[in-house]
């Protein structure tokens, strides 16, 4: 979202970037042209048109968002995530402003409602059946998540549209030649394995961490994880139990992990579901080999069918394993420049403004 927010305000509009709660490892990434809007701490200005609400899960949100609709009245608003897109499509009715309200969904729903703790995701398909219908416009971030929408929604697949996430910049590269100061990135090292994302169930970095326990039994080598979570002490714990715990580095959050993938041997994402998993694409740009499962959804979709990565059943440390193995002895699948063009910020902007109607001066384009 912070891509995309900067890629539309490059093209001379308007943006405000409206928060819950101004907190985050992000937040001193936003550049001075967009305006932050904290609604814990809610000030509004004037003359702002487009505005992309995030985290706006909760009722006091909701009279936040309303009272700023009525008083700012943007051209356009585009939410994200499936509780922040309902608080978005009911402010926009509450407010009674002709604000252009487009919603995008970045996971497959009928898994999260199914998977996650919270017994209040038992209801998302029945809300987004009812609300989805009354935005503007809907956005998924892959087929995927478009077909799974349609499915639990009866929402025609031709009334939603595709844009994959703006994941591949030029901040993106020049980052990935960033050095990293790590003894296990060294000249004549034994390959590293990495893994990134939060160390939370959905990831499922049991699996991978299983699949390392049975490389090491074939072929040197290390695992490496960039990120941090509440399943972190669970999984530690599994590493020392498999007799694995000297060949893993555990990072935590890392601010440039680009530079960490283009000196890894190879990318693993473990994952049991995602929407469009922007790490696997990231990783695909800066050059280096993937495994991935074949999660509902998004891998199938950017490795082209298994065209540009190698992909595993979800849960198989097995199989895992074995496509490990196949990477560190040489197999290694290129991948042409051409495919990840549709990933590009450029590309996504482009797609989005023609969706939210608004054109680079900050304009309402003709609908049909």
């Amino acid at each position: 979202m912070l891509n995309l927010a900067c890629g539309i305000a490059n093209q001379g509009i308007k943006v405000d970037l409206l928060l819950t709660k101004a907190e985050g490892e992000y937040l001193d990434k936003v550049p001075e042209d967009i305006r932050l809007i904290d609604f814990n701490a809610a000030n509004f200005g004037k003359d702002r048109i487009f505005n992309l609400p995030t985290g706006l899960a909760s009722t006091g949100s909701l009279f936040k968002l309303i009272a700023y609709l009525k008083q700012e009245q943007p051209l356009a608003l585009l939410s994200a995530t499936h509780y922040p897109n309902e608080i978005a499509i009911i402010a926009k009715h509450l407010a009674k402003v002709g604000t252009r309200v487009i919603v995008s969904e970045h996971t497959t729903l009928s898994v999260e409602a199914a998977k996650v703790e919270q017994v209040s995701a038992r209801f998302i398909p029945i809300t987004a059946r009812f609300l989805y219908p009354r935005a503007d416009g809907i956005v998924t971030v892959s087929d995927g998540v478009a077909e799974d929408l349609s499915q639990i929604t009866s929402i025609g697949k031709d009334k939603i549209e595709v844009i994959y996430n703006p994941v591949i910049t030029s901040d993106l590269l020049v980052k990935a030649k960033e050095t990293v100061d790590h003894p296990w990135f060294q000249p004549g090292e034994v390959p590293v394995i990495l893994g990134i994302g939060r160390l939370v169930a959905q990831k499922d970095f049991s699996t991978l961490i299983r699949a390392f326990a049975k490389v090491r039994q074939l072929k040197r080598a290390r695992l490496m994880i960039l990120g941090s979570g509440r399943e972190e002490e669970k999984l530690k714990a599994l590493a020392r139990e498999l007799g694995i715990e000297e060949d893993i580095a555990w990072m935590g959050f890392v601010d440039n992990p680009f530079a960490y993938m283009q000196r890894a041997k190879l990318f693993v994402l473990s994952s049991v579901w995602e929407g469009l998993p922007t790490v696997l694409i990231e990783a695909l740009a800066v050059g280096v080999s993937v495994v991935s499962t074949n999660c509902e959804s998004g891998p199938q979709e950017i490795l082209a069918g298994g065209k540009y990565g190698k992909l595993v059943s979800v849960g198989d440390s097995e199989g895992m394993a074995g496509a490990i193995l196949r990477v560190l002895s040489g197999e290694s699948k290129r991948v042409d420049s051409g495919w990840l063009k549709q990933f590009t910020l450029e590309n996504s902007v482009q797609k989005y403004l023609e969706i939210l109607g608004v054109n680079k001066k900050g304009s309402i384009l003709a609908r049909k």
